[in-house]
């Protein structure tokens, strides 16, 4: 008999913690080599856990709702084998929790950088404070970033396992700091309680939770809280600006009625617009690669690789956005396949964690639902997001050489929300009429 470690795995680059949603086995359960243990969650994607090993369930270490750091055991699985290859998955383990470890420490020292007056050194997946505290790589990370020193992380009332500070403990500390309302736990409770009766406390208290009129309450789900979660964190980080343009798509529209049987019948997926606007979106980037970037402190990093985003609607209305990796590297067959595969994969609950991770630059599509136009927010960290509306008829005008006419086009608005701090008027909407001018000129004659 062995014991083998069964340990958080490794789900992106940026991912240094994710949740516990569901224990598929408990203690005693038995279990065979890649069945699923257990159902996580990031803020990116949920996703299964499966076995390393055969054999019977001996310990959980974590409870549902648990927030885990990347690299830490989490079950230990009692195996038939000998101790020498027990070790063997055991160095397996290591490997993974080293692998992650160290990732860990690379992404803390890309955010906080070389600077002297960084609040502390994170060397590790996690870190105690003198207080014995733990406090995970996220958090830490987070807490670098916003420079927020150790002193005031052992203030911040934690809501998680015993007391730990969660993401969104750190976050709401980050945001109410710079709208200067916060003020530690104890001094807040000290003082209501010198302005405030206990009797004014619970009527104020009730107040919060009084509801007037005819009202349904609905509890946000775990998705709908991390997307609000981002959208309000976004609005903090960038400071968003976004510039509007139209462009005649007729071209587009004739081309993709005319091949749209025959592309389906020879590549055996369909031909939306969606792999048409990245075509085009690709184009422009490399001739304004400022574009494709993020911002870190007074750093702006120009991302080399041009991975889009794809904004998802789910069948429940929340949103994901998986990416497709290096688009810029694929032709237009290569792109309706990526576009058509992830989102099938997204819609159906079958993303992998790694679909939604490293895009640099994000699209989408209100127009899908309707929309003339829209003012999206920025996918953080990156720094523009392109919104397309509805393809619509409308009569315009033509010029000619024989003069101006008036015909009907199908016309479509487009709208890019950038971050201005790196991003000034003159780029943002030369890259926009830039993107509107490749579907205009769009070959109606070309092959795919």
């Amino acid at each position: 008999m062995a014991i083998v470690d069964l340990v958080m795995p490794k789900m992106g680059e940026s991912i240094m913690e994710a949740t516990i949603l569901k224990w598929h086995k408990q203690p005693g359960d038995h279990v065979k080599m890649d069945e699923t243990v257990l159902e996580i969650a990031t803020d990116k994607v949920d996703t299964e856990v499966p076995s390393t090993t055969e054999g019977v369930v001996e310990e959980i270490l974590y409870n549902v709702n648990d927030v885990v750091p990347v690299g830490s055991v989490i079950a230990k699985i009692k195996t038939n084998v000998e101790e020498s290859h027990a070790t063997s998955h055991q160095e397996q383990n290591y490997v993974v929790e080293h692998e992650a470890t160290s990732r860990a420490s690379s992404t803390s020292n890309l955010s906080t950088g070389s600077r002297s007056d960084k609040p502390y050194h994170q060397e590790s997946a996690g870190q105690n404070s003198n207080n014995g505290r733990f406090y995970s790589p996220l958090v830490l990370n987070i807490a670098a970033s916003e420079g927020v020193s150790m002193s005031e992380l052992e203030n911040i009332a934690g809501t998680g396992n015993e007391g730990r500070v969660t993401k969104k403990d750190i976050l709401q500390y980050v945001s109410q700091k710079k709208t200067k309302s916060w003020r530690p736990e104890g001094r807040i409770q000290k003082e209501v309680a010198i302005i405030e009766e206990p009797s004014q406390l619970t009527s104020r208290e009730s107040a919060l939770t009084t509801y007037t009129g005819n009202v349904e309450i609905i509890e946000m789900d775990r998705m709908r809280k991390l997307i609000a979660e981002h959208m309000v964190r976004s609005k903090h980080t960038s400071a968003h600006v976004t510039s509007f343009s139209e462009a005649d798509v007729t071209n587009i529209v004739m081309w993709r009625e005319k091949i749209k049987k025959e592309f389906e019948k020879r590549e055996g997926t369909k031909i939306t617009f969606t792999p048409l606007f990245i075509e085009a979106i690709v184009r422009c980037i490399k001739k304004f690669p400022l574009i494709n970037s993020s911002v870190d402190g007074d750093r702006i990093l120009v991302k080399k690789d041009i991975n889009i985003g794809m904004a998802t609607a789910l069948p429940n209305g929340n949103l994901i956005v998986p990416i497709i990796k290096n688009a810029d590297q694929l032709n237009l067959v290569g792109l309706a396949k990526q576009v058509n595969t992830l989102a099938d994969s997204a819609r159906n609950g079958k993303l992998r964690a790694d679909d939604t991770q490293g895009g640099t630059f994000t699209l989408t599509n209100v127009g899908s639902f309707g929309s003339l136009m829209g003012t999206p927010i920025i996918n953080q960290p990156q720094v523009a997001i392109l919104a397309v509306g509805v393809i619509k008829k409308r009569p315009v005008v033509i010029e000619t050489p024989h003069g101006d006419s008036i015909a009907i086009r199908q016309m479509m608005y487009l709208s890019l929300s950038y971050d201005h701090r790196i991003i000034d008027g003159s780029l943002g909407a030369t890259f926009l009429t830039s993107v509107a001018n490749e579907l205009e000129n769009f070959n109606a004659d070309r092959d795919f």
